[in-house]
C-alpha cells in the first residue's frame, strides 16, 4: 500500500490505465463494476492519518462488498452499519461484533431483534438511537447495553437536498430534547456517546456550514457531560470531486476546522467516512451499442443503465466519462444513455467524449460509492459482475447475475 503521505488526494478517471480497463471489459464483459482495493486502503489510511487522535470507522453503506469490508478491516479500521444486513456482512468479512456501531434509523423489528441478539454475546456493540421509540423497543427486548444518541443539529449540508440529513426530521433527536433523552438513557442503559451526520458529499465550499453544525454537536456534548461520554461521533459526508475541475478536499484543513468546530471535549472524536474511502476507487465499464444522430445531439447508447448506476437519475449526479477504447480520438458532444425505457436513463447530456463508435468501451468514473449499493433489476436486467484489482491482479468478487437469479424468488 502507498504511504498516505504519497497517495494522491484524488484519483481522476484519466489516471486509470485505459488499455487495462479495455482488457477487463473484454475478459469479464460489460456492464462491469471495477473496484481497486489498493486505492480503498490508500484512501482509508490517508483519512485516518489526518485524524491521528480520532477513531475512524468506515460507513459500510457506501459499499458493502465483502472484498471492500475485508480491505478496511485489514487496514485496522472499524465499521459503522446502518442496518442489520450490514452488521451481518461486516461479521462475515471478519469484524469483531464488539467493535461494530449500529446506527438505527426507524429500525424494523427484525433489525432490532438481530442487533439485540448479537449484543447478548457481544456487549461491545454500540446502538445509536434517533428516536425515543427505539429506546422503548430496545427495553422491551431486554437490552440495557451501550447507547449513543443521534442529534439532529438542525443544519444540513451536502451535494443534494436528499442527503442533507442534519436538517431532516427523519434523522436524530431534536436538538433541545437531547439533554432530557440523555437522562432517560442513563436510567436504563449505558450512555457512551453522541452522534450526528450532517450531510453527504461535502467539499470545501460546504465545509463552513458543515462545521457550524458540528459546533452544535460539540456544544451539546459539553451540556450532557462530555467527561462521562466515551465518544462524540461527527459522522461522515466528506466528499470527493466528481467533476474534473473540482479540487479535492484538503484533509489537513478539514481536520483543523472540525477540531476547532467541535471544541474541547474529553471524549474521543469519531468520524465515519464512506464515500471518501471508496468513490474514486471504483468505476463502471460499459459498451457502446448504438450511435444515433439527432437534431441537437449525438445519442450514444450503452449497455449500462440506471439499473446499473442510478445516481444520475436519482440525484442528477455528474460522473466523468472516458472512451477507454480510443481516448485520443477527436471529441464530439454526446448524450449517453442506457436501454431503460425512461428519459431518466441518461448518464451525460451533451458531454465531450472521444468520438464513440459501436463496440467502444466507455468508463464511468467515481462509481465506487453508492454505485453497486443502489443497483437494481429494473426491466428484469441482471445486475453486473464486479471485479476487484489488488496487487496488479484482477478477480471476480461478485459474479454477474443471470435471468434465473432475477426470477428465482418467484418460483
Amino acid at each position: 500500500m502507498t504511504d498516505p503521505a504519497d497517495s494522491p488526494a484524488v484519483r481522476r478517471l484519466a489516471d486509470w490505465d485505459a488499455p487495462t480497463l479495455e482488457s477487463l471489459a473484454e475478459e469479464y464483459e460489460t456492464p462491469l463494476y471495477v473496484i481497486d482495493l489498493d486505492r480503498v486502503a490508500e484512501n482509508y489510511a490517508r483519512f485516518s492519518a489526518a485524524f491521528p487522535d480520532a477513531d475512524v470507522m468506515y460507513a459500510a453503506k457506501a459499499h458493502t462488498g465483502n472484498a471492500v469490508l475485508e480491505t478496511i478491516l485489514a487496514t485496522g479500521g472499524d465499521i459503522e452499519c446502518a442496518a442489520w444486513g450490514e452488521l451481518q456482512r461486516s461479521i462475515d468479512a471478519g469484524a469483531d461484533p464488539n467493535t461494530l456501531q449500529y446506527t438505527a434509523v426507524n429500525p424494523p423489528d427484525r433489525d432490532l431483534d438481530y442487533a439485540t441478539d448479537l449484543a447478548a454475546d457481544a456487549p461491545g456493540l454500540t446502538i445509536t438511537i434517533g428516536a425515543t421509540d427505539t429506546l422503548e423497543r430496545l427495553a422491551e427486548r431486554g437490552y440495557d447495553g451501550r447507547i449513543a444518541i443521534r442529534i439532529n443539529p438542525g443544519i444540513g449540508t451536502g451535494h443534494h437536498e436528499k442527503v442533507a440529513t442534519g436538517a431532516d426530521a427523519k434523522f436524530g433527536i431534536p436538538y433541545e430534547r437531547v439533554p432530557a433523552v440523555a437522562d432517560r438513557v442513563r436510567e436504563g442503559f449505558d450512555l457512551v456517546g453522541l452522534h450526528a451526520h450532517v450531510g453527504s458529499g461535502v467539499l470545501r465550499d460546504g465545509l463552513e456550514e458543515h462545521c457550524r453544525a458540528l459546533a452544535r454537536v460539540g456544544e451539546m456534548a459539553r451540556r450532557v457531560g462530555d467527561e462521562e461520554l466515551e465518544f462524540v461521533d461527527v459522522g461522515g459526508g466528506y466528499g470527493v470531486p466528481y467533476r474534473e475541475d473540482e479540487p479535492p478536499l484538503d484533509l489537513a484543513e478539514t481536520a483543523e476546522k472540525i477540531r476547532e468546530a467541535v471544541g474541547e471535549i474529553d471524549a474521543t472524536l469519531k468520524l465515519e467516512p464512506g464515500r471518501y474511502v471508496v468513490a474514486d476507487a471504483g468505476l463502471i465499464l460499459t459498451t457502446v451499442n448504438t450511435i444515433k444522430e439527432a437534431p441537437d445531439t449525438t445519442v450514444v447508447g450503452v449497455d449500462a443503465s440506471l439499473s446499473t448506476l442510478i445516481r444520475p437519475a436519482m440525484f442528477g449526479s455528474y460522473h466523468p466519462m472516458l472512451n477507454v477504447s480510443a481516448p485520443d480520438r477527436e471529441s464530439i458532444e454526446a448524450t449517453v444513455g442506457g436501454p431503460v425505457c425512461t428519459s431518466a436513463d441518461v448518464f451525460a447530456h451533451d458531454r465531450p467524449i472521444a468520438g464513440p463508435e459501436r463496440g467502444d468501451v466507455l468508463a464511468i468514473g467515481n462509481a465506487g460509492s453508492y454505485g453497486y449499493e443502489l443497483a437494481n433489476q429494473f426491466h428484469s436486467q441482471p445486475r453486473p459482475a464486479e471485479v476487484a484489482l489488488e496487487d496488479g491482479e484482477s478477480r471476480v468478487v461478485r459474479r454477474r447475475e443471470t435471468l434465473e437469479d432475477v426470477t428465482r424468488l418467484e418460483r
